[in-house]
């Protein structure tokens, strides 16, 4: 008798050797490909709060007043594709409820057109494609993929420089669970503003080069730690008005504790993040560990087949 393989034993064999090639292909190959920042995004996050700010109609800070900071962000496919890194532009408004709803964002209180430039893998800036402005540090949009148990370099616009925000632990949002980041900005000199003398308190000056300062209550993030996507913003910003030297403000221009995403931005973030995780650890975990045990399975089945054989009678042995 001779020992010969059945077409079976090859197909299971060749099969379960294809499916452990693909296993690592999937984890180390395809998933890194796709978790990269989108070219064609379009998101608007919206934040709540009370404060105060300068009301320009009464010429003085009042307090106590709902704040709404809108926050839309659009990927400019054209140039994304033009330079290979994801070009987003980005509109933020800061409204009170004199200036909700607008027609033009430049009717709001403050009003800020921004584009950030980034590499589309790392997250990391890159200054080209009308940048603006020069944006530096590893997070501001969202955070890297990945995302680490340690501190990250968090871009401040209002600051125009970075922070520092340290990991404080988990923290769930709308059931969901991500990590927390906390920080806080130290109030800071960020530049100058030519207004009236009396806003200041130097009557006697129809006008002054006044010093604009910069301070944050608190900044505190939660993110996904796949993604990267950030599924909770809270800041406190303050911003005031000194006269040229002076160490105390004069006047504030805003100031909030506590402004942070509406229920209605956690939800879409929370379910945005959900998708975009469920679809890399398809590719980057459940992919490839159900093909290398597929791939072991039917290549052990396939191997025993082979070398079992199919038993046929040898033609040499018979009379």
């Amino acid at each position: 008798m001779r020992r010969t393989a059945s077409p079976l034993s090859l197909i299971l064999l060749g099969l379960g050797t294809f499916l452990l090639v693909l296993a690592p292909m999937l984890a180390w190959y395809v998933e890194p490909r796709a978790a990269v920042n989108p070219i064609d995004i379009d998101t608007t996050a919206v934040y709540n709060g009370t404060g105060s700010y300068f009301d320009t109609d009464e010429i003085e800070t009042v307090h106590d007043k709902r704040i709404t900071v809108t926050q839309k962000v659009r990927g400019n496919v054209a140039d994304s594709e033009k330079s290979g890194r994801a070009v987003w532009d980005v509109t933020t408004t800061v409204d009170t409820d004199k200036s909700l709803p607008a027609a033009d964002p430049h009717d709001a209180l403050e009003f800020f057109l921004n584009r950030w430039v980034t590499n589309r893998h790392t997250n990391q800036p890159v200054h080209c494609c009308r940048e603006n402005p020069y944006f530096e540090g590893e997070a501001y949009l969202k955070f890297p993929f990945d995302v680490h148990k340690r501190s990250y370099s968090w871009w401040d616009n209002s600051l125009g420089d970075t922070v520092v925000l340290r990991y404080a632990g988990k923290q769930r949002i709308q059931g969901y669970e991500g990590y927390e980041f906390t920080g806080t900005v130290a109030p800071v000199k960020i530049g100058t503003r030519l207004v009236p003398g009396t806003i200041v308190g130097q009557r006697s000056k129809p006008q002054v080069l006044a010093e604009e300062w910069y301070s944050n209550h608190g900044i505190r993030l939660v993110v996904d730690q796949r993604t990267g996507r950030v599924l909770y913003a809270q800041v406190g910003p303050r911003r005031t008005l000194r006269a040229p030297g002076a160490e105390k403000d004069a006047v504030v221009l805003l100031d909030s504790e506590k402004l942070a995403f509406t229920t209605a931005t956690q939800k879409d973030q929370v379910k945005q993040a959900k998708t975009e995780s469920g679809q890399l650890q398809l590719v980057g975990r459940t992919l490839p560990i159900g093909s290398a045990v597929a791939g072991f399975i039917l290549a052990v089945i396939g191997g025993v087949l082979v070398v079992r054989g199919r038993r046929r009678p040898d033609p040499a042995g018979m009379s």
